[in-house]
């Protein structure tokens, strides 16, 4: 299974990429070293969409905090980039797409990353992985 990610990403050219306690949703805490994830500058941290794609070199859950009924799991991630993104791809260019039964990757992309302001790591399906690869 492949992930996207999307969160305050500082340096985009940057051959690492680390996130701390990232919220989760949409099979997001599946993710495993070795898996892949494509990386989304957030637009409401200064970023642009789509940054880069890279390989889960660690993953580590984060303990829910005691007392809280609801908390959505979290997750610390280190990826190491393989490929910059030459197209854009971010919240202007997917905006339109809000059929959300319409089966199409952009659509996902919209319904799982922007739908809710919040940053998250989401699950994606094959579809919108091979998508999101002729992006590079």
């Amino acid at each position: 299974m492949a992930f996207a990610i999307k969160a305050e990403v500082r340096n985009s050219q940057a051959r690492t990429f680390t996130f701390l306690a990232q919220k989760t949703m949409y099979g997001g805490k599946r993710i495993a070293e070795g898996d892949t994830v494509f990386v989304f500058a957030s637009e409401n941290e200064g970023g642009q969409g789509l940054v880069g794609r890279g390989i889960v070199t660690s993953v580590e859950a984060i303990a829910r905090k005691r007392g809280i009924a609801r908390q959505t799991p979290r997750v610390s991630l280190s990826i190491r980039r393989t490929a910059l993104a030459k197209r854009p791809l971010g919240r202007n260019e997917l905006r339109y797409l809000t059929d959300w039964n319409d089966g199409q990757p952009g659509t996902e992309l919209n319904f799982k990353l922007y739908r809710q302001a919040t940053n998250k790591l989401a699950g994606i399906s094959d579809e919108t992985a091979a998508f999101l690869d002729g992006f590079f």
